[in-house]
C-alpha cells in the first residue's frame, strides 16, 4: 500500500517573532502582540521571554501586565503577518512543489516522493528546523501519513492530558484568578475533574512511522483531533482524555452523545476518510531594497538610488517573463515612518527606460524627515510579457518602438493626473443614439478599430432629450419654440425611426418609438429632432443634439 506523508510546519510565536525580527534587541525582554476580541485585548503571540514569565495566549492584556509588569506588546496587524505566511510559503517551496497554508500562522507540505532529496524525512526536517533557526522563528514539525495526524503531532506531540481532581493544589494557583476558582466549582462538589494538559519541552519535530499513524496519536490528548474545546470537557469528564480512549469506544455511542463531527476528525486523523490537501502556488514577488549607511535626504540621491534598484528589479521580471504593472516604491525612514507612492503604466513592461522616469516624477511626494534609511522597490502588480509574437524578433521591435508611444504617453499623463482619468470612447453594441458608444480607462484598454457606420448620419453632439414647443402630431411644424427661442425651419431630412429596447427599462424611453429628423432653421443651425409616439409618458416633440 502506498502511502502519503504529510509535513505540518507550524510557527506558534509567528506574530511576536515577525517583529522581533525587525527589533532583535527586544528579543530577551517579555514581549506579546495584542489583539482586540470585542471589547476585551488579549495576547494573541507572545516571545519566548513572556512564556516563561508565565504569560499565555488569549489572556487578557489587564491580567498579564499584572503578572508581568515590565511587558511590553504591540497591535496585531493581521494582513502583515498574512503576508509573512506568504513570504514563508515561497521559502518552503524549495522542499515541495505541493505547499498549503494554514492561516494563521502553519505550511501543510505534500513530501510524497520528495523527502529522499534531501536524505530522508529526519534530514530534511533538520534542514527546515535550521532555516527557521537561521530566520529568528521558533517551528514545531509533525510528519504523517494523513493532515490530521501531521497536525496532531506538530502541536500536542509533547502535551499529556492529566487528572487534576484536587482544586487545592498548589500549581494550579500560579494563574488562578476569581473567574478560575468559579470554575472548578464542579469537581469540588463531586463532579468529575476538569481537563488540563501539561507541557513538555521536547524536540522540534516528530515523525510517525510509515503506516504507523495509529501508534504515534493515540497517547495524544483528544484536542489533538481538532475539535471544540466544548466536546473535550465533555469527553474529558466521563474520563475519556486521549485519543487511545477514543479508538476502544463503540462508535454508536460516541456518536450519540457527541456528534458526528468527532467521529469525522478521528477518521480524517486515522486515515480512514481521505482529507484533501488543497496546495496553491505562491504568489509572485518582485521586490528590491536598497539600504544606506547614512541617511538620504535629496531627491538626487533618491534618484540616484533609483538607478540601481530599477534595474536589478527588471532582470528579475525578464528572468520569470513578466512585465511590471503597477510600481510601488517604499521610503523607510529613520524614525520609523514608511511613505509610499505607486506608479501605473499603461501597458505591462520590464524596461528600466521606460520604468525610471515615471518613478522619478513621484519623488517630490516624498518626506525626508530625518532621513531615509533604505528604500525598496515592489511590482505590485504585473503580468506574463511575452518576447516575441507571431511575427518573431520583428513583432517585438515593433512593440518596443512606435507601438509604444501612446502607452507611454499614457503613463507619462497617469503619473500626473492618475490614470482613471484618461479614458477613450469605444463602440457601443446598441442601436440607440446615446449607447452607440462606451467610455473605457485607455491604460485598460485597446485602441478602438472598425467603428461600424450608422444607418443615418449621427450629430456631433448629444444631450438628454430637452421638450420642444410644437404641434402634438408626427408632421414637422414650420416653427417650433425650443430654449426660449423660436425657431423657423428651412429644411428638414426624415424620419429616421428608432424603437427602444424593450428588454430594458430605461427611463429616457418610455415615451415609446421615436421618429428622429435633421433640421435645418433660418439662424444655420442643424438641430436633431425627434416626435416620441407616446407610451408610459406623454407624446411630444424633443430635441436631442446637433450637427456640426
Amino acid at each position: 500500500m502506498k502511502y502519503r506523508r504529510i509535513l505540518s510546519v507550524w510557527f506558534p510565536r509567528l506574530g511576536a517573532e515577525r517583529l522581533l525580527r525587525q527589533a532583535p534587541h527586544l528579543v530577551e525582554v517579555p514581549f506579546a502582540v495584542v489583539r482586540e476580541s470585542g471589547q476585551v485585548q488579549t495576547l494573541s503571540s507572545l516571545s519566548r521571554a513572556a512564556s516563561r514569565a508565565g504569560l499565555y495566549r488569549d489572556q487578557p492584556l489587564r491580567d498579564a501586565h499584572a503578572m508581568c509588569a515590565d511587558l511590553l506588546t504591540r497591535p496585531q496587524q493581521a494582513h502583515h503577518e498574512a503576508a509573512f505566511l506568504d513570504a514563508l510559503h515561497r521559502w518552503a517551496g524549495r522542499f515541495s512543489p505541493r505547499v498549503a497554508p494554514e492561516p494563521p500562522d502553519a505550511l501543510l507540505l505534500d513530501l510524497t516522493g520528495c523527502a529522499h532529496l534531501f536524505g530522508g524525512e529526519e534530514a530534511l526536517m533538520a534542514r527546515v528546523a535550521q532555516d527557521c533557526a537561521d530566520m529568528g522563528l521558533s517551528v514545531r514539525m509533525g510528519a504523517a501519513d494523513t493532515p490530521g495526524a501531521a497536525w496532531a503531532l506538530a502541536r500536542h506531540a509533547d502535551t499529556a492530558p492529566e487528572s487534576h481532581r484536587n482544586g487545592d493544589a498548589i500549581d494550579q494557583e500560579a494563574r488562578a484568578t476569581r473567574s478560575r476558582a468559579g470554575k472548578r466549582r464542579h469537581w469540588e462538589r463531586g463532579g468529575a475533574a476538569a481537563p488540563a494538559v501539561v507541557t513538555t519541552p521536547g524536540r522540534t519535530g516528530r515523525i510517525a512511522a510509515m503506516g504507523g499513524t495509529e501508534a504515534a496519536i493515540s497517547p495524544l490528548p483528544i484536542a489533538a483531533l481538532r475539535v471544540d474545546a466544548e466536546t473535550v470537557a465533555q469527553l474529558s469528564r466521563v474520563g475519556l482524555r486521549r485519543i487511545g480512549d477514543l479508538l476502544d469506544q463503540p462508535r454508536a455511542g460516541l456518536a450519540r452523545r457527541f456528534g458526528r463531527p468527532l467521529l469525522e476528525q478521528l477518521d480524517r486523523a486515522m486515515g480512514f476518510v481521505t482529507e484533501p490537501l488543497s496546495p496553491r502556488n505562491a504568489p509572485r514577488r518582485f521586490a528590491t531594497r536598497l539600504s544606506f549607511p547614512d541617511p538620504i535626504g535629496l531627491e538626487e540621491d533618491m534618484a540616484a538610488a533609483l538607478d540601481r534598484m530599477i534595474p536589478r528589479l527588471c532582470i528579475a521580471l525578464k528572468q520569470q517573463g513578466y512585465g511590471a504593472r503597477t510600481l510601488r516604491l517604499e521610503a523607510h525612514r529613520t524614525d520609523g515612518i514608511m511613505q509610499w507612492v505607486n506608479v501605473s503604466l499603461a501597458a505591462p513592461s520590464r524596461e528600466a527606460d521606460r520604468i525610471a522616469p515615471l518613478m522619478r516624477m513621484k519623488l517630490g511626494d516624498f518626506e525626508a524627515g530625518f532621513g531615509i534609511d533604505m528604500l525598496r522597490l515592489e511590482a505590485i502588480r504585473h503580468e506574463p510579457l511575452r518576447e516575441t509574437g507571431p511575427a518573431g524578433p520583428a513583432f517585438s521591435a515593433r512593440r518596443n518602438g512606435a507601438d509604444m508611444a501612446m502607452p507611454d504617453l499614457i503613463g507619462r499623463l497617469g503619473a500626473r493626473i492618475g490614470l482613471d482619468a484618461i479614458t477613450r470612447r469605444h463602440p457601443g453594441d446598441s442601436h440607440i443614439p446615446e449607447k452607440g458608444s462606451v467610455t473605457l480607462a485607455a491604460a485598460w484598454s485597446e485602441p478602438a478599430k472598425d467603428w461600424p457606420e450608422p444607418p443615418r448620419p449621427r450629430p456631433v453632439l448629444l444631450w438628454r432629450p430637452e421638450p420642444v414647443m410644437a404641434p402634438d402630431h408626427p408632421r414637422l411644424a414650420e416653427t417650433f419654440r425650443w430654449r426660449r427661442r423660436e425657431y423657423r425651419v428651412t429644411g428638414k431630412r426624415g424620419p429616421e425611426r428608432l424603437s427602444p429596447e424593450w428588454w430594458l427599462d430605461d427611463p429616457d424611453w418610455r415615451s415609446g418609438q421615436r421618429d428622429y429628423w435633421q433640421v435645418e432653421v433660418a439662424s444655420g443651425e442643424r438641430l436633431w429632432l425627434f416626435y416620441a409616439h407616446g407610451w408610459l409618458m406623454s407624446s411630444g416633440w424633443f430635441c436631442q443634439g446637433a450637427f456640426a
